[in-house]
């Protein structure tokens, strides 16, 4: 009888930046349990999200798909109707379904807006709203009054979301454990969502007056899209200093610590189930966040670092060798499905859905593929305050961002990691741009993104006719 499969924990974050983890080396936050777990694996510096939005990450994360292929161009809860994904669809947790595993969904959906994980191939489904009652029982009296920008919570420590979220996925683990099966768990926290409350020491772990500045907020938005201008008048933040933003970014990073402690204790039931050497691990995240940077709030009508640029690692005990950094350019969701069916040994039934590709390799020795892509493509579709649709390709060097509807970027990753300077205007860059064009072109076609299937977009885009 062949040796059992590996157990599967993902866990993911939503709205976390790369550059706000400690194994990130970038800014103050403390987040001893994600570092172990860096440490004990492999930790990619080069992970992006191919879709910064919570709703398409997630059906195109279950789907392994780019979500413009099924519609999903935005949050099925704006205001504007869209399509998403439908159980009919491809879940490769169907896939470990039929191949004996058994399964668990905690926390953040956003897949369907009725029906939930196990309509897509899960075994048991715990939510946002059963938190929501729980609050509204036990707390009926707590009220919040400073909106998305956050506040403290009242509400104890051990019954805040992220830690009443872990505590249900500790009891699930027991019971998928006790199965004797090979078991997978999907768990999604919501935090560092805005609007961030953190709960006991995690309010006041960060002091406002030592939060550095994030390197994108001397923003002047020369030459950049009007809309991005926009988003500070649609937001009220326009006159914002940083020392109105230092306090939004000290709760942000109080909630990701609240997070990290979150994770630690799922991780330690891992342990004392004796489980933990039998499990692949991996932790990663949607999207990350302005929080201020660029003088902005949220992630929208925009692709830049803090929005694509996320974390990503993996611990497989006898396969990815403790320690090991990865540079390739990965996609975090979209080659997830690839990966994790490659290391498991399974296949979909039609190999050739899935858009993403394995990175196996590049974590199962540490070296790097000569043969790796080297530039990640992302898209945004709009919708919030309004349709404005973007695409993006990234190499290590250049970034080139197509605005259909304005001025398109270019940024010197190099010299000008934080995004300030668009250099797309400079004669000298034009042949540059040109093969960028071309390749973001082809990629999108490859993948069938309807915005290059018209003779305008292909002639905008490849012809580089704008003014």
């Amino acid at each position: 009888m062949g040796k059992r499969r590996p157990n599967v924990l993902l866990i993911t974050a939503d709205q976390l930046r790369y550059d706000c983890i400690g194994s990130s080396g970038k800014y103050p936050v403390r987040t001893p349990n994600l570092d172990l777990l860096a440490s004990q694996g492999a930790v990619f510096s080069g992970a992006y999200s191919h879709i910064p939005v919570c709703g398409p990450a997630r059906q195109s994360l279950m789907n392994g798909r780019r979500a413009e292929t099924f519609g999903a161009l935005w949050n099925f809860n704006g205001a504007l109707p869209v399509a998403s994904l439908q159980p009919d669809g491809y879940s490769w947790a169907r896939t470990l379904e039929s191949s004996g595993y058994v399964s668990a969904f905690l926390g953040k959906w956003g897949v369907h807006p009725t029906l939930d994980a196990t309509a897509f191939g899960y075994g048991s489904y715990t939510g946002e709203a059963e938190y929501a009652r729980f609050v509204k029982q036990r707390y009926p009296y707590v009220k919040f009054s400073n909106g998305f920008f956050g506040e403290a919570s009242p509400i104890p420590l051990e019954h805040s979301r992220t830690h009443w979220l872990a505590a249900r996925a500790e009891d699930q683990l027991e019971l998928l454990h006790n199965s004797g099966k090979p078991w997978h768990m999907a768990l999604h926290f919501p935090e560092p969502h805005l609007p961030c409350r953190p709960a006991g020491h995690f309010a006041t772990m960060y002091d406002p007056d030592t939060v550095p500045q994030w390197d994108g907020f001397a923003e002047t938005f020369a030459g950049k899209p009007y809309i991005q201008k926009q988003q500070l008048l649609n937001w009220g933040i326009e006159n914002f200093t940083w020392n109105d933003w230092a306090p939004v970014v000290a709760r942000y990073y109080g909630i990701i610590s609240q997070l990290d402690e979150a994770v630690g204790r799922v991780l330690q039931t891992l342990d004392r189930l004796g489980a933990a050497d039998d499990t692949l691990v991996l932790f990663t995240a949607d999207h990350g966040d302005m929080c201020g940077s660029h003088r902005m709030m949220d992630k929208h009508y925009i692709l830049y670092d803090d929005v694509v640029h996320v974390p990503l690692i993996v611990r497989y005990p006898g396969v990815v060798k403790e320690g090991t950094a990865c540079g390739g350019l990965v996609y975090n969701l979209l080659d997830l499905a690839p990966t994790l069916l490659d290391l498991l040994g399974l296949q979909p039934d039609d190999p050739d859905h899935l858009q993403g590709r394995s990175w196996a390799k590049l974590v199962s020795g540490g070296l790097d593929d000569p043969d790796w892509r080297d530039a990640v493509v992302a898209s945004y579709n709009g919708q919030q305050f309004g349709l404005y649709t973007q695409r993006m390709i990234r190499t290590k060097e250049w970034k080139y961002i197509w605005n259909p509807t304005d001025t398109d970027e270019l940024y010197e990753l190099t010299a000008d990691p934080a995004e300030l300077t668009n250099r797309i205007g400079e004669p000298e860059l034009a042949g540059l741009v040109a093969g960028l064009r071309r390749r973001l072109y082809e990629t999108l076609d490859a993948d069938g993104d309807a915005l290059v299937a018209n003779e305008w977009m292909r002639r905008q885009l490849l012809g580089g006719s704008k003014l």
